[in-house]
């Protein structure tokens, strides 16, 4: 494998496509009227969430203006969903403990977009004692960290130390992983850079680690056509210093979006023909193949000119496996 620069066409192709969708679909995103009493939050205030944070990146990331502005405006629609915070401060109110409300807040906050309410009910609730009750998992921890240093809040915890007990921070078993653990890593990466703005965060064992084994577990999880977690771990591989290109993987993602810009999560399945249903099977994936395209597509433009990649991607320069790890 050898190291070179990634494919502005194909990966300008894929977070286009996406956008595009992702602007068709809005109003799959719109939230209901009782989004704070009785809406599941899993189909109502996640997926407004995440397109918040995902579609807040690509804005001020993505090298080229259309794809920025289109990633704003879809920015903009869901600041709007949340009645310029004012939810929030509802949601709050209802549920001092919740992490939900503050993780959300935090991606608008950190663009600057505020609500003087919350603003006055965070320092609060992020005091309790209750808040310090220990989550299902140290990465969900770390988003709570995440979000409060966006905001601006005292961290209830030290980081560094709950970043240690992941996955990630332990450098686990690689070949060991499962898919849970794999969301897992990619979600600790993109937490302790802050989506990757941030990537001296990474040291040097994690980020030797994970340029390692990331050509493996890109090739278990592309033959079982896992395409929603194939994005996530191609995010992770744009954030690793000097960011290896995966030429491969980044072929048969886009060969895996179809022709109205939808990526699924799975494609072991059919798409749902019930709009509701198809939205649901593609909206997250969507999202997460424009943002690892917007960040693959920075890391190349970075990377300066040279040859395309002629490999799956850059030459490892971290620790070689141990033999029992290779023959796994």
């Amino acid at each position: 494998m050898t190291a070179g620069r990634g494919d502005p066409e194909l990966l300008d192709r894929v977070a286009g496509g996406s956008l595009d969708w992702l602007t068709e679909q809005r109003d799959f995103f719109r939230l209901p009227p009782d989004v704070t009493t009785d809406a599941d939050p899993n189909h109502t205030l996640k997926p407004l969430g995440e397109l918040a944070e995902l579609s807040g990146q690509i804005a001020t990331r993505h090298p080229r203006a259309d794809l920025r502005d289109a990633a704003a405006e879809l920015f903009a629609f869901a600041w709007q969903e949340t009645r310029e915070g004012e939810l929030f401060a509802e949601l709050i109110r209802g549920e001092p403990y919740a992490t939900y409300p503050v993780e959300i807040y935090g991606a608008f906050a950190r663009a600057g977009l505020r609500h003087p309410v919350v603003e006055e009910l965070v320092p609060t609730t992020t005091g309790l004692r209750g808040w310090r009750v220990a989550r299902e998992d140290h990465t969900r921890t770390l988003a709570v960290l995440n979000a409060e240093r966006r905001i601006g809040l005292a961290q209830h915890d030290d980081f560094d130390e709950k970043f240690a007990q992941t996955g990630l921070g332990m450098l686990t078993e690689p070949w060991a992983l499962d898919v849970r653990a794999a969301y897992g890593v990619t979600h600790d990466v993109l937490h302790l850079t802050d989506w990757g703005h941030d990537r001296r965060r990474l040291a040097p064992e994690t980020a030797g680690y994970l340029r390692l084994w990331l050509p493996s577990w890109l090739e278990n999880w592309l033959d079982e056509q896992l395409w929603d977690l194939v994005g996530e771990l191609l995010a992770v591989a744009a954030i690793l210093p000097a960011a290896p290109y995966h030429a491969a993987a980044w072929r048969r993602l886009a060969a895996a979006q179809g022709a109205d810009g939808g990526l699924p999560e799975t494609g072991t399945v059919p798409r749902p023909t019930d709009p509701t249903e198809d939205f649901r099977a593609c909206y997250h994936s969507t999202l997460v193949s424009a943002f690892a395209a917007t960040l693959a597509r920075t890391a190349s433009d970075e990377a300066g000119p040279g040859p395309a990649a002629a490999g799956d991607a850059v030459a490892v320069t971290g620790p070689a496996p141990c033999e029992s790890e290779a023959a796994l």
